[in-house]
């Protein structure tokens, strides 16, 4: 039970099928064909799944760049009816507006499910910065589960209108939120510069290292941005960060994490891992596949 009528249907490799992702949102079917061997059975795949679905819009978009790494034309567009004027789901009790055609990924991170319900959990009364926000999943949990109040950054202005309107959607208290349209490394400079402290940081950057040949200079980005919210936390104070990057193994983003605090002159408990939800699963053989990897920290007194 996933708590969600939105989930992951394949996913990729883990599912026998490389190169293919299918996601539903509600109604919505949205699939991603990203390897030369899907798009060879393209046709067969689409048909199959019309028909096992029987939902009533089927989406396609495979718009990312590993397509053209691949030799293969960006396809975006519907395959069977049209996209509702509105499409939302619904997650833990909250309804998210989503954005099928333009949105990061096929529009929603459904990976991240279990670790909003975490923040959902962890947030009564905390003071909470989320970074990268999106359209505001971290965000929403943290104010359904009591926060204080949610200082949330973006440097994309679309996704923080989208943010707005899945707080209003809800019910919640908008007076305790601040939605920040800015680049995420000069807000936290400026918040250690004006020396504001919070309870809660989520840190769930993008990708920083899209290949290994990214790591090194992805590295140093993940060490500095986990270095400046280190710097921000309240004693007792909580840190959830993430890396999305499969080129950075769990261990070296444990290592990273570790220099940051010794940097930041600063101890931490590892109170848990975080990882994808289930709908997204791993296999043995091929580690490249944990791509999500994350850590929630507490910094000791």
């Amino acid at each position: 039970d996933l708590a969600s009528n939105a989930k992951r249907l394949v996913h990729g490799e883990a599912d026998g099928l490389p190169g293919l992702i299918v996601d539903q949102y509600n109604q919505v079917l949205v699939l991603q064909i990203l390897s030369v061997g899907m798009e060879y059975w393209r046709e067969i795949l689409i048909q199959q799944l019309i028909d096992l679905t029987e939902l009533e819009c089927v989406f396609e978009r495979s718009d990312a760049e590993v397509r053209r790494l691949e030799g293969l034309e960006r396809q975006c567009g519907a395959i069977l009816g049209e996209l509702p004027p509105n499409c939302s789901i619904q997650e833990h009790g909250l309804e998210y507006y989503i954005d099928v055609e333009n949105g990061q990924k096929t529009g929603f991170y459904l990976d991240q499910r279990a670790n909003r319900a975490k923040i959902q959990e962890i947030s009564h009364n905390q003071e909470v910065l989320n970074c990268f926000c999106y359209t505001g999943g971290f965000s929403l949990n943290a104010l359904r589960g009591g926060a204080r109040f949610v200082t949330s950054i973006d440097s994309s202005g679309q996704a923080l209108q989208m943010a707005k309107l899945n707080t209003k959607t809800n019910g919640l208290p908008e007076e305790k939120t601040e939605w920040i349209e800015a680049d995420v490394f000069a807000s936290l400079r400026k918040f250690r510069d004006q020396a504001r402290n919070f309870d809660l940081i989520i840190l769930d950057p993008p990708k920083f290292a899209p290949t290994k040949q990214n790591v090194e200079k992805a590295s140093r980005a993940y060490k500095d941005i986990n270095l400046l919210a280190m710097k921000l936390l309240n004693e007792g104070g909580l840190l959830a960060t993430f890396s999305c990057s499969s080129a950075i193994s769990p261990e070296l983003f444990k290592k990273i994490l570790a220099s940051s605090a010794e940097d930041a002159r600063q101890d931490f408990s590892i109170l848990d891992n975080l990882s994808a939800d289930q709908d997204h699963p791993q296999l043995l053989s091929f580690p490249e596949g944990e791509y999500l990897k994350g850590l929630l920290l507490q910094k000791r007194s």
